[in-house]
């Protein structure tokens, strides 16, 4: 689990370097003292049939931010391109507020208390990991992966589509295929085969959606 800030612009201004970096600036990082970097990146996702072009943004060799011009998502051009950027929240903070262990930011204080990342967040992690490599079980997420993929095509052709909760149900599918490779089930094969499906889930429901817009 982490957290992101993503900021999407539609069509992307042609200053939107120059609004990145006044971004920074508001978040009091000095610009002259340390090293910003614009490291090419192109971005792709294959499940989702989704690619654009774009870079990592670094501060001083750490990544902090994702910078990305939205060519195609669920396999159907963008027009226009849209273009996003993420910032890495933990990373920004820790930059910040100058502490070399995620778990030690303070989330929040005041004159009696200090409550850190590590105090809210911590246990959740170890316990996360815990599960998704040693205890999800594979046959229940092989069985949830196959469920969703019949609900997506189910939902998709009812006389009146149900598009969002089929895009519900991508999502999910997709949580099951990253916990199947967390525990080092797939093949090559096999993991190109789930990379397929979904891909194909997630163009139904894009093409659906356009569909209806329309």
């Amino acid at each position: 689990q982490y957290y992101q800030f993503q900021v999407i612009m539609k069509p992307p201004p042609n200053n939107i370097q120059e609004l990145y970096l006044k971004s920074l600036k508001v978040l009091k990082l000095n610009l002259i003292e340390n090293d910003i970097r614009f490291v090419e990146d192109n971005w792709e996702n294959p499940t989702l049939g989704a690619s654009g072009v774009g870079w990592e943004i670094w501060i001083n060799g750490m990544e902090i931010s994702q910078f990305t011009y939205f060519q195609q998502i669920g396999g159907l051009p963008c027009n226009p391109i849209t273009g996003e950027i993420t910032y890495g929240l933990e990373r920004l903070g820790m930059y910040i507020q100058q502490v070399e262990n995620i778990f030690n930011l303070v989330w929040s204080k005041n004159k009696n208390n200090l409550v850190t990342y590590g105090d809210i967040l911590q246990q959740n992690e170890l316990e996360q990991s815990d599960y998704n490599f040693n205890y999800a079980d594979i046959k229940f997420l092989i069985n949830c992966f196959q469920h969703y993929e019949k609900e997506v095509t189910f939902l998709l052709n009812l006389k009146n589509p149900l598009i969002f909760p089929a895009y519900d149900k991508v999502l999910k599918a997709s949580h099951c295929f990253n916990l199947l490779e967390s525990r080092r089930f797939l093949s090559n094969t096999e993991r190109q085969r789930y990379i397929l499906k979904l891909r194909n889930m997630t163009k139904s429901v894009v093409k659906k959606y356009y569909n209806y817009i329309k």
